[in-house]
């Protein structure tokens, strides 16, 4: 009768342990990122050694002077204003020819939203870290030590491509979408890429070509692409568009130059460059405030 009771005493106890060990796990806090994010708006992710480099002047193009994207640009701001308020909101993939602004257009998101610290809770702007594409295999990593900030964050990967016999993509896939734990609510992803679907064309017809079930090959691959809820296409530019960007940037830069002779001169610039393009006419306006010995900043 006594061993009965002194199980029973022991059960007690136990029960009482194990209802205090619960008690403590639900009061201590998520476990915060090893990093204080606190101490730049913007970052660079160095795999190596799981840290951030802080970013003290990010390299951007003011919003107004991106011309010729007006609808996608629209449609980015809108998606990042309601991920920073909080809102739900999508990975987003910017997609097409290259030089039309898709990485100005994403640095220059992040500081639209930023402009007014009212709109955002507790005042705290929207964070960039940029992950660079050699380290796309340890963007798990990065989003597991986010999870428990409570900061708002987009995470930016510039030029995303993948190339013959690169798997690294099956950590883009898990990472975004996949996994037992899923995307942090704290964390966006945004990529840039000349490719809509991100693989090369003879990577995905060698998969068909070879795989027991073609089709299936293809649609592995190209399911990565829809990890991202927005594909925004960029396209190459009208000579209207080329000249509204050269005109924007000699207006914002105060460089005195006659209109015909800006418009013939950055003309015979895309020439020569076979393109136009909103990287274009910045080289041109940077060659041209070079001749004018004016000064102008990236």
């Amino acid at each position: 009768m006594g061993d009965v009771t002194s199980d029973t005493g022991l059960s007690a106890i136990a029960s009482r342990l194990d209802r205090l060990i619960a008690l403590i796990e639900r009061a201590v806090p998520a476990p915060r990122p090893p990093f204080d994010l606190d101490v730049a708006d913007a970052f660079v992710w160095h795999a190596a050694s799981a840290s951030l480099q802080p970013v003290p002047r990010v390299n951007r193009v003011a919003m107004a002077l991106l011309k010729g994207v007006d609808r996608v640009r629209d449609i980015l701001v809108d998606n990042t204003e309601r991920f920073a308020r909080g809102l739900p909101a999508n990975n987003v993939l910017l997609w097409g020819a290259r030089g039309m602004g898709k990485s100005s257009l994403v640095k220059a998101a992040q500081a639209e939203v930023n402009r007014d610290p009212a709109r955002l809770p507790g005042g705290h702007p929207v964070k960039l870290i940029e992950i660079h594409r050699e380290d796309i295999d340890s963007l798990p990593e990065l989003m597991s030590l986010l999870r428990g900030s409570e900061r708002r964050v987009i995470l930016f990967c510039d030029d995303l491509s993948f190339d013959n016999d690169d798997t690294s993509y099956k950590s883009l896939k898990a990472a975004l979408d996949g996994g037992v734990e899923g995307r942090p609510d704290n964390v966006v992803f945004y990529a840039t890429s000349n490719r809509r679907h991100l693989l090369p064309r003879d990577m995905m017809e060698n998969e068909r070509s070879t795989a027991i079930n073609p089709h299936e090959a293809v649609e592995e691959k190209v399911s990565l692409s829809d990890r991202f809820g927005l594909w925004l296409g960029f396209h190459k530019c009208s000579q209207d568009d080329y000249l509204a960007m050269v005109h924007g940037y000699a207006a914002h830069f105060g460089l005195d130059v006659d209109q015909a002779e800006l418009d013939r001169d950055a003309l015979e610039w895309a020439t020569t460059r076979g393109a136009r393009s909103g990287r274009v006419a910045w080289q041109f306006i940077t060659d041209l405030a070079g001749r004018l010995g004016v000064p102008i900043a990236g």
